[in-house]
């Protein structure tokens, strides 16, 4: 299964040109053999964050109000107090796993400012190549990571804002690249029947490009000269991250003293992947426990999601425990656990 992964990982270089001393360049292959579907790289950066949101499909831009609103929209982390973390782990398929981490405090009555991680990771993968199909002895390993920070505000009691500028690097093996992006993301709560919209741009940055020693080799000039070989430097072609709309709609469907129940809508375009249709509820009885479903249209992997929560508040801290599962068409179950902590 990591193989397979891998492959879908190294697809920006798949694009490679071999440029000798001379400056002669050897193509390797050619952008237009392939269509978009995964061609941008971070593919990681797609990843929903947080058990609440994932246990709802994703259909969270409208409602988010903690620290994972920076995934799905940075604008909710406004809705928050004092100051606050929430840490969240994903048991991803094949071995690997998805982390995220944030703290978030107040710099005024109106603004936010918040601190983020996101990291994938695969572990140990062993090595192996076309002349030695059963392991070369070694390992390598993928490691991605986002480091993010985010500023938010109200500009009106019923419109707020947030900006997210981050730097995304992506390794694996023995090459790595990175650039800065940045999320941009708005929230109207109509104060009408509950309705709420969410609005937000991301990964908005720079092109990136693969370098390492793992793109530096050495090859003969010629087989039937017996000459020393030739150094050669292989150059990956620029790729992008990719780029994501999302709009979000949401609204309080019923509530009383004990009970409350929430619906929501996203739609969700991205540069390199079908526009996806995401549908979720959340149900909460006096505050406390949560029941979390959705469906998300347009994936051929992700569907039917679910999750539970429960919350904990007191005079001086608040606590939250959430959990997520996603099954998947062929590659099985994705678990999520969310802690949140106030104060």
């Amino acid at each position: 299964m990591k193989k397979i992964i891998m492959i879908l990982i190294l697809l920006p270089l798949l694009n490679l040109h071999a440029v000798d001393e001379s400056g002669r360049i050897f193509s390797a292959s050619n952008a237009k053999d392939f269509t978009k579907v995964g061609a941008d790289g971070g593919q990681f950066l797609k990843i929903g964050v947080g058990a609440r949101g994932t246990g709802m499909a994703g259909a969270f831009s409208a409602l988010t109000n903690d620290l994972t609103a920076l995934h799905y929209n940075p604008a909710g982390i406004i809705e928050q107090e004092g100051v606050t973390t929430n840490f969240s782990y994903t048991s991803w398929f094949g071995g690997f796993s998805h982390n995220f981490a944030a703290v978030a405090f107040p710099i005024s009555s109106q603004y936010r400012l918040a601190i983020s991680m996101v990291n994938f990771t695969t572990g140990d993968i062993e090595e192996t190549t076309l002349l030695q199909d059963q392991g070369t002895g070694r390992n390598y390993s993928v490691d991605d990571i986002s480091m993010q920070m985010t500023f938010a505000g109200k500009l009106t009691d019923q419109f707020s804002f947030g900006v997210t500028a981050k730097y995304v690097q992506l390794a694996f093996a023995d090459v790595s690249s990175g650039g800065l992006a940045i999320d941009v993301g708005t929230h109207y709560d109509t104060g009408i029947e509950g309705i709420k919209f969410g609005f937000s741009v991301h990964n908005l940055g720079t092109d990136h490009a693969y370098s390492g020693t793992g793109l530096a080799g050495r090859n003969k000039v010629n087989d039937y000269i017996q000459n020393l070989p030739k150094d050669l430097e292989y150059t990956a072609y620029k790729f992008s991250l990719p780029l994501m709309f999302r709009v979000g709609f949401g609204k309080e469907i019923y509530s009383d003293e004990m009970n409350q129940l929430d619906a929501a809508f996203d739609f969700v375009a991205s540069s390199d992947s079908p526009e996806q249709y995401v549908v979720g509820f959340e149900y909460s009885w006096n505050d406390l426990v949560f029941v979390r479903g959705g469906y998300l249209l347009g994936h051929d992997q992700l569907g039917i999601a679910g999750g539970v929560g429960l919350n904990y508040n007191s005079g001086g801290f608040n606590g939250a425990l959430d959990y997520s599962i996603n099954p998947t068409a062929d590659i099985g179950l994705i678990n999520r656990f969310t802690v949140g902590l106030d104060f």
